[in-house]
């Protein structure tokens, strides 16, 4: 890490044992500047670790037939484990993005970037997306994977 990185502190809490939580987002300026996303995070307490989350209803089927549909669900369904967990969505540490059609995927980054806030805010972690040939779910065009730090 550089002297000179960009550091902005996460809320800080009390993980379910009571030490103290914390997450702080680091983008060194040696980095282009990142949207949607932060270069690195540091965090420290109770590692959560999520599972891979399609666009399934609370029956076992895909929700939607588009990119940016599936990904508020799996999203959703990604943040409904982590509070399940004792977490909240600003203690996303890291998520990877996986799409069936990537080139769809980035196409509709502003309307999936509305998603983002709506439903977690403005703090971003580390994250990738990677393109797939399929995902688990038949009819699933995204899956969303993480970990949070509680």
């Amino acid at each position: 890490m550089t002297e000179r990185a960009e550091r902005s502190e996460g809320h800080e809490g009390m993980a379910n044992e009571g030490a103290a939580m914390t997450v702080e987002r680091v983008n060194p300026p040696e980095l282009a500047p990142p949207r949607g996303f932060s270069h690195a995070v540091v965090a420290h307490g109770t590692v959560v670790f999520l599972a891979g989350q399609t666009a399934l209803d609370a029956r076992g089927r895909i929700v939607g037939t588009d990119v940016v549909t599936q990904f508020e669900k799996a999203l959703s369904n990604l943040l409904a484990a982590l509070r399940a967990a004792g977490g909240r969505p600003d203690q996303l540490a890291s998520l990877t993005v996986y799409a069936t059609d990537l080139a769809a995927y980035r196409f509709r980054a502003a309307d999936i970037g509305k998603v983002w806030r709506r439903l977690v805010g403005t703090d971003y972690p580390a994250m990738a997306g990677v393109g797939v040939a399929r995902l688990w779910d038949d009819g699933a065009l995204v899956e969303v994977q993480g970990f949070a730090v509680v």
